[in-house]
């Protein structure tokens, strides 16, 4: 698995309404094949702040930056950010999806 977690900071037009301008982005790279998963969230204590939890299978990554959408992305992106995302981008072996706690568990 490919586990990329990326932190978004919008420009203040844009805050409340990033997930819409991301919608199409969002939409075409959930379709992509190896896409395990594609989730926003908002930071809670920091609501300028949005995080990407995305996950791929192992190599799908690289079809992910070549595709249309991808490099679209790029080109909107520095229009509607008030700076340069930050990024975790980590391969996982064996991994395919979450996993649940080991430290506890809920009956």
């Amino acid at each position: 698995m490919i586990l990329i977690n990326v932190r978004f900071r919008p420009l203040p037009e844009y805050v409340d309404n990033f997930r819409e301008v991301v919608a199409d982005f969002t939409a075409a790279c959930r379709a992509e094949d190896g896409c395990l998963f594609f989730e926003w969230y908002r930071n809670t204590d920091d609501s300028d702040e949005y995080l990407l939890i995305e996950a791929y299978r192992d190599g799908a990554d690289v079809a992910h930056v070549q595709s249309d959408h991808f490099k679209a992305a790029c080109e909107l992106f520095p229009t509607v950010l008030s700076e340069t995302p930050q990024i975790i981008n980590d391969h996982i072996d064996g991994m395919t999806e979450w996993d649940r706690m080991a430290e506890f568990s809920v009956d």
